[in-house]
């Protein structure tokens, strides 16, 4: 099942990982708001903005048991925490009360830009 995307102006979809799961809506809802908060927890080190309103989070499955497998990007391929970042967003989702598995993928197909910002982080980095 395909849900809304999170933050349609990033692009960012979180999704039960198969089309017959037995996550009701409203179960994966609360589950996403839960992921989204763990997710804003986690900044760059080298911009006040964190990881979800940059755009960094491209996907995020959610299987039946709460297996949760995460599609993510950097802002530069070259990034100093390139390391770093996947295992900074693999805790910060361990620390979801009920969460299973967790895998964090680094992919850099689409490129990051600008553009998958969101407002609040073109304005906190003033932008405009």
């Amino acid at each position: 099942m395909n849900m809304e995307p999170i933050t349609p102006a990033m692009n960012a979809e979180v999704s039960a990982a198969s089309a017959e799961t037995k996550l009701t809506p409203a179960e994966l809802d609360d589950f996403t708001d839960k992921l989204v908060k763990a997710l804003k927890t986690v900044y760059d080190p080298e911009i006040p903005v964190d990881i979800y309103e940059l755009g960094l989070i491209y996907k995020v499955d959610v299987a039946d048991n709460y297996d949760t497998a995460v599609d993510m990007t950097l802002t530069a391929p070259g990034c100093p925490v390139a390391g770093e970042m996947p295992e900074m967003v693999r805790h910060a989702l361990e620390g979801i009360d009920g969460i299973g598995k967790v895998t964090v993928n680094m992919t850099f197909d689409p490129p990051w830009t600008p553009e998958r910002m969101s407002e609040e982080a073109k304005l906190e980095l003033n932008m405009y």
